[in-house]
């Protein structure tokens, strides 16, 4: 990998660029340093900049903490949040794929780099919020150094069947079909249809919307069916919680979903 570029700092929080992709992190206290590498990860529309509470949070109890800007995300984008956002949803299958495959695989290179450049061992924690969590649980897929997942409101299907638009649960989204490389992706990284990647059994915990119609909380027991099938102690290190009454902005935004992440991560 290429050497960081165009290093920034305030307090313990420095942003740079490495091998192209925009990269934030979070330093702890040499006193309570870990030595570990946790990965947080954006929603759509969010960027490495939005998750820095989180960072802030996990570095205060030792984690080197860090983010990046999703593709097409941030300082990798060239459009607004809100045209990205029409963009994705009027062709869900067509753009939202090569962002999950794109940035999963980046997500590969940073942890790579991280645990290189900054002397981190091999046991790394990842998780994130929507797409953030997609992204996280299909990283732990290809990356056996991931041994720990916090996923809210995320899903491991990446077809999301019966997705609605945000808030509108009686409005399906139609999502198109996907481009040749999008479909690539799809093929190699979609947890559902892989689950073999998953031997190495990483401790995965979904905290769901149980009124969730854009991210339907059904996929991750389908996920933990089709591994129990395959690989039942991969199985057995799957958590789902249907948080009731909460459809998924509201369990998005719950500090309560926030904290048991925290907790599962650092556990």
């Amino acid at each position: 990998m290429t050497s960081p570029q165009s290093l920034k700092s305030d307090s313990d929080l420095h942003s740079s660029i490495v091998d192209g992709i925009p990269v934030l992190w979070s330093t702890p206290k040499p006193v309570l340093a870990l030595g570990r590498l946790a990965l947080w990860l954006p929603f759509l529309g969010g960027t490495k900049e939005t998750v820095a509470p989180f960072l802030h949070r996990l570095s205060n109890v030792g984690y080197f903490a860090m983010s990046l800007d999703p593709w097409q995300h941030g300082e990798r984008s060239t459009e607004a949040p809100h045209d990205l956002m029409a963009r994705e949803f009027g062709g869900f299958r067509m753009h939202m794929w090569p962002i999950l495959g794109q940035t999963t695989l980046d997500a590969l290179r940073i942890v790579y780099w991280a645990i290189d450049t900054h002397d981190l061992s091999s046991d790394v924690v990842a998780g994130g919020v929507s797409m953030g969590g997609d992204i996280s649980v299909a990283l732990a897929g290809v990356d056996p150094r991931v041994k720990r997942v916090a996923a809210i409101v995320a899903t491991p299907d990446w077809t999301r069947p019966g997705m609605t638009q945000v808030g509108q649960p009686e409005e399906l989204v139609d999502q198109g079909s996907p481009s040749p490389y999008g479909e690539w992706l799809y093929t190699r990284l979609n947890p559902l249809t892989n689950p073999i990647v998953y031997r190495h059994a990483p401790a995965i915990a979904f905290e769901l919307g149980g009124d969730d119609t854009h991210v339907p909380p059904s996929g991750a027991a389908r996920f933990k069916e089709v591994l129990t099938a395959e690989n039942p102690a991969a199985a057995a290190n799957i958590t789902i919680t249907d948080h009731e009454g909460l459809d998924h902005l509201s369990a998005a935004r719950n500090p309560k979903l926030e904290d048991r992440a925290f907790d599962w991560l650092i556990s």
